[in-house]
């Protein structure tokens, strides 16, 4: 998960170590070659964390500071070709992992694998900014520190046949408060794991295993991991909020996670049968702090934080859903038309960068998309959109209209959206 306010959280424990962080984590840690990039996140401003499940290591790569830039919509239509070209790849030979946006940077990183013709695609890291400039990361070359992800599944499982479970080692992973969270898969028989790290790594971690209920199958689920999280303050407790595919929404205070225990989370809502989460965001458009889960085959959702903690405050879903009249139980989000997104991020302030394929083309897009609005406006042709459309006195979405043309790109007709 990737949020701009864990990430000051953050900050504020590795300020006075950034220089000497490598020198002295490295007396407590692994510095092994990157095998695998998947789910990334950034510690602070020079400092991205990347999950490698093929070495079962952590990897903490520190970068030389960026300059500040100011913030500009990103407005990239095919970013597969250039990001091909520099690593010297065709764009169907790459699985696009994660990405994340360096804070005060305005640069998406995203991980990538790329396919060699073997078996084991070879990990790439790269940067691109609004101008569509590509910078490949050299991962050998780059200054890491790394640490070992204890009791992982067995080399040998398979999910649909083809599918490693130990891909599934790291399916997200959140900063709080000088503490590395990691949601994934162990190989004990409760499978479903939270793994914790002191950031910045010591060479030890705890490990508790998580159940909860998931009413759509009726059932108690100790296997199925945590897809996506967040940590937010509700009545006061740092509490981890769990997304899982098909689609419970969790709490699990922090308190509850220790080294070897089991933790029986609680069930707050049912969004919905037939999807997975794709990426949980925090953000606060000045509204109040609230959670955006983007889901893989259905809308988002959005949730205020207080309403989810009225719902952790109440006892927890015990009850399957009426399938499939009635698929939603428990807390109510908000739909939103975010849809087809790969990966989502915290921009800036003003922004979400997102990661999506194109309907026609297949293309992969770099794209801005407005806090608040939820939508890019291009994507869409309406009756605003005809060249002789007059906005009227009382029409209240010409501002709006000028807002998101000017953030997509479209200055031109931006200048439309005047009131006639």
């Amino acid at each position: 998960m990737k949020n701009r306010t864990q990430l000051k959280n953050a900050h504020w424990f590795l300020r006075d170590t950034l220089v000497g962080c490598v020198l002295a984590i490295a007396i407590a840690s692994t510095a092994g070659p990157v095998q695998s990039v998947g789910q990334m996140t950034f510690a602070d401003d020079n400092i991205v964390v990347i999950a490698d499940w093929r070495a079962g290591e952590i990897h903490a790569l520190q970068f030389p500071p960026a300059a500040s830039v100011a913030a500009k919509p990103f407005n990239l239509i095919d970013i597969s070709k250039p990001i091909a070209r520099a690593l010297h790849t065709d764009s169907d030979k790459m699985r696009f992992e994660d990405m994340a946006f360096r804070p005060g940077a305005e640069l998406a990183y995203i991980t990538i694998s790329v396919d060699r013709g073997d078996q084991i695609p070879r990990p790439a890291l790269v940067s691109v900014d609004a101008a569509g400039k590509v910078t490949v990361v050299d991962l050998a070359k780059t200054a890491h520190v790394s640490t070992e992800i204890k009791s992982r599944p067995t080399a040998d499982g398979r999910f649909w046949r083809d599918t490693p479970e130990a891909a599934y080692t790291v399916t997200d992973m959140v900063f709080h408060e000088g503490k590395l969270y990691v949601a994934g898969l162990s190989g004990e028989s409760f499978a479903s794991t939270l793994r914790v790290y002191d950031f910045p790594f010591t060479g030890t971690s705890t490990a508790t295993s998580i159940e909860m209920y998931h009413a759509v199958h009726n059932q108690m689920e100790t296997r199925a991991p945590i897809r996506k999280m967040a940590i937010v303050s509700l009545n006061g407790e740092p509490t981890l909020v769990a997304a899982y595919t098909c689609t419970p929404l969790v709490t699990i205070p922090l308190k509850d996670l220790k080294d070897g225990a089991h933790v029986t989370g609680k069930t707050i809502a049912e969004l919905g049968w037939g999807s997975a989460p794709v990426d949980m965001v925090t953000f606060d458009a000045g509204q109040g702090p609230m959670v955006l889960l983007i889901n893989s085959h259905k809308s988002a959702d959005l949730m205020t934080v207080s309403s989810i903690a009225e719902a952790s405050a109440r006892p927890g879903l015990a009850t399957p859903i009426k399938w499939p009249s009635e698929p939603l139980l428990g807390l109510k989000s908000t739909p939103i038309p975010i849809s087809g997104i790969a990966q989502l991020d915290n921009q800036n302030r003003d922004f979400f960068g997102a990661l999506r394929r194109d309907e026609s083309s297949g293309a992969m897009e770099l794209v801005s998309i407005r806090k608040g609005a939820f939508l890019r406006l291009s994507d869409f042709i309406n009756e605003y959109d005809f060249a002789d459309y007059k906005y009227g006195p009382n029409d209240t979405w010409h501002g709006v209209h000028q807002m998101l043309r000017t953030d997509e790109g479209y200055p031109d007709l931006a200048k439309r959206a005047v009131i006639q």
